[in-house]
């Protein structure tokens, strides 16, 4: 965003072929690791697919940051839970990757009831030479082995290979929305709808439950969780947003079960404003902490929030991701969009937040010069090296020939998911089945 904004170029863009796309294809979640040189992507049919960042080359400068297809993988099947009588989708919820400590990657992927711990590492180099083994894998007759031979390794062309290392199951009745790496990179925590649990990466046969919000009469219920993040430095702190808008902040070192936050954020209605939707379009779907630690952000259905975590009292920012859509709030209830829940990602300086619309626009705000933009990721203008024309959306009136009208909009093509590089002005945005990477201009 320092430079005019429709100075972005594209990239990459990473197509399937629309023709043969399926309901599996379709992207639930997208993931960049802690250094930014891999991207994971999980989709509805259980497939996460890792893309790795292309080494600078000296005859061709420009060239680094293509990201092209590392490692794909199926991380889950579909299951069938015979006690309830209840289909288990195999769609990826979430990724989530670890701190690289060796030569190894590990991610966490969930879906609605069980997580996994990957490990996704290379191998070029294979054994050769055994004793007691042909070099098909059969074991050889004994008394056909006269001398002994010193295995060697030969090298290989490079493979990668993904193995499930952990399976974390069986702690959540309701869907798992969300999954949190604490920062002391030993623990890590999952929500459902009404319970969160602590896990240590070690331990499959036991987790902790260290929220718990579900009422003894389910009648009584008001409100369920939306998702929940840990502190990016301190690993007794972390966060739950709800749907009913509030957001609390627990502290685990005050007790056990963390039934009691610490601090509460939620912006009083403004009874002006109430309607018949104000409950659905104020529940919360993502909520992320600035890579400082300082600031809060929240996504509702409307509005990007950024809070200080000093102040419970209101919101430090708000931003109106897609106000032109207040008007259709009736007909997007008829056909359930206005359920949908959109993502929020910092940059790597906490400066500019960005986050998804409808007909595939995504939006991108400033925090320090106010400024914003709509961009859309499509086939049609997405050109390898293409720049990006900010998109502008006309309600009523006369309509200039470069804006869209607010009832043209496809409410069938949204952006839910979107990451952002962790210290690069790189972007992945997934447009249902397809994957877009945006980098700034590279000059």
């Amino acid at each position: 965003m320092e430079e005019e904004s429709d100075s972005r170029k594209i990239n990459n863009s990473f197509l399937r072929d629309h023709n043969y796309a399926t309901e599996a294809d379709i992207i639930s979640t997208v993931e960049f690791n802690s250094t930014g040189e891999l991207l994971a992507t999980g989709d509805k049919g259980g497939r996460v697919v890792v893309f790795q960042r292309e080494q600078e080359s000296k005859n061709q400068p420009h060239r680094r940051g293509e990201y092209n297809v590392y490692s794909t993988f199926q991380s889950h099947e579909p299951e069938f839970d015979y006690l309830k009588s209840l289909e288990i989708e195999e769609k990826i919820n979430k990724i989530r990757w670890l701190p690289q400590q060796n030569a190894a990657y590990f991610l966490l992927s969930t879906n609605d009831k069980t997580v996994k711990l990957w490990k996704i590492s290379e191998r070029d180099k294979r054994p050769e030479g055994y004793n007691l083994k042909d070099e098909d894998g059969r074991i050889r007759d004994p008394s056909t082995i006269t001398s002994l031979r010193v295995p060697v390794l030969q090298p290989m062309d490079l493979m990668v290979e993904a193995m499930p290392r952990r399976v974390f199951s069986n702690a959540h009745t309701y869907h798992i929305n969300s999954i949190s790496v604490n920062s002391d990179y030993e623990t890590f925590m999952s929500t459902d709808d009404l319970r969160i649990n602590l896990w240590n990466l070690e331990i499959t046969n036991r987790s902790f439950n260290i929220v718990d919000i579900k009422p003894a009469n389910m009648e009584e219920l008001t409100e369920v969780i939306t998702a929940a993040e840990f502190h990016p430095h301190q690993c007794n702190t972390f966060v739950y947003s709800s749907s009913k808008g509030s957001i609390r902040l627990c502290d685990m070192r005050a007790a056990a079960l963390c039934d009691n936050h610490s601090k509460f954020f939620e912006e009083p209605e403004d009874p002006s404003n109430r309607s018949f939707f104000s409950e659905i379009i104020s529940s919360i779907s993502d909520v992320k902490f600035s890579h400082s630690g300082r600031y809060l952000m929240t996504r509702d259905y409307l509005t990007v929030k950024v809070w200080d975590l000093n102040m419970e009292s209101k919101p430090l920012e708000t931003y109106q991701v897609h106000d032109y859509l207040r008007s259709k709030l009736c007909s997007l209830y008829e056909n359930d969009c206005i359920f949908d829940k959109f993502e929020c990602v910092w940059n790597g300086s906490d400066s500019v937040i960005m986050t998804g619309s409808y007909n595939n626009f995504f939006r991108m705000f400033d925090r320090n010069t106010k400024r914003d933009v709509t961009l859309e990721a499509s086939r049609e203008n997405s050109k390898p090296r293409a720049i990006l024309k900010p998109r502008k959306v006309c309600v009523g009136g006369k309509r200039r020939k470069d804006e869209i009208s607010v009832d043209s909009l496809d409410f069938s093509k949204k952006i839910l998911h979107t990451a952002w590089h962790p210290y690069e002005n790189i972007i992945a945005v997934a447009a249902t089945n397809n994957l877009y990477i945006f980098q700034d201009k590279v000059n």
